[in-house]
């Protein structure tokens, strides 16, 4: 079934999914791919500082994630996207596409997604979970403990049925220490 051009949706794949900040009519859970789930966003406020970077989640390149839609109703489009664009855009370390997306009851749908700008200073790259672990381990930011996001992060998924294997590997090094 194709997707309808009218609707607008939005895909979470971080705290967007449990905490999404915006009214929305339908919440499903989604499938996109060409993207995964990655701690490859250096973060120099929330979970970090420029001197100590920690990271935060990005959608980046390659394999799929597994997240959630919201379909937003038309009148408050203009809203959401606002909000958004504020939350999301801060840095301009991610950039808006719309993504194909398939939801749990196999809907087809394009989602407004955030994804890593890899030409962007604060872009990362490609991490083990080793040299994830340990720059979380020691950044904290005004938001709080880089440890603590990514703790609460796959709490947050397991609770939703998701597994991400590489980001629970980074959290048990994170965890162990």
């Amino acid at each position: 079934m194709a997707p309808d051009m009218d609707e607008f949706w939005v895909f979470g794949y971080g705290s967007l999914m449990w905490n999404p900040g915006f009214p929305f009519e339908e919440k499903a859970e989604a499938h996109i791919f060409g993207y995964r789930r990655s701690l490859c966003v250096r973060s120099h406020v929330h979970r970090g500082t420029p001197e100590r970077p920690g990271l935060v989640l990005g959608l980046d390149r390659g394999g799929s994630c597994r997240g959630m839609a919201f379909r937003v109703r038309s009148e408050e489009r203009a809203e959401v996207l606002a909000y958004l664009r504020a939350r999301e855009l801060v840095t301009h370390v991610y950039k808006e596409r719309f993504l194909p997306a398939m939801l749990g009851d196999r809907r087809q749908v394009r989602a407004l997604g955030y994804v890593v700008d890899r030409q962007h200073a604060q872009y990362a790259g490609v991490l083990d979970a080793r040299e994830a672990a340990e720059i979380v381990r020691s950044a904290v930011g005004k938001s709080g403990p880089n440890p603590a996001y990514v703790l609460n992060t796959v709490s947050h998924l397991r609770e939703m049925g998701i597994r991400d294997h590489w980001l629970e590997g980074v959290s048990r090094i994170v965890d162990v220490d």
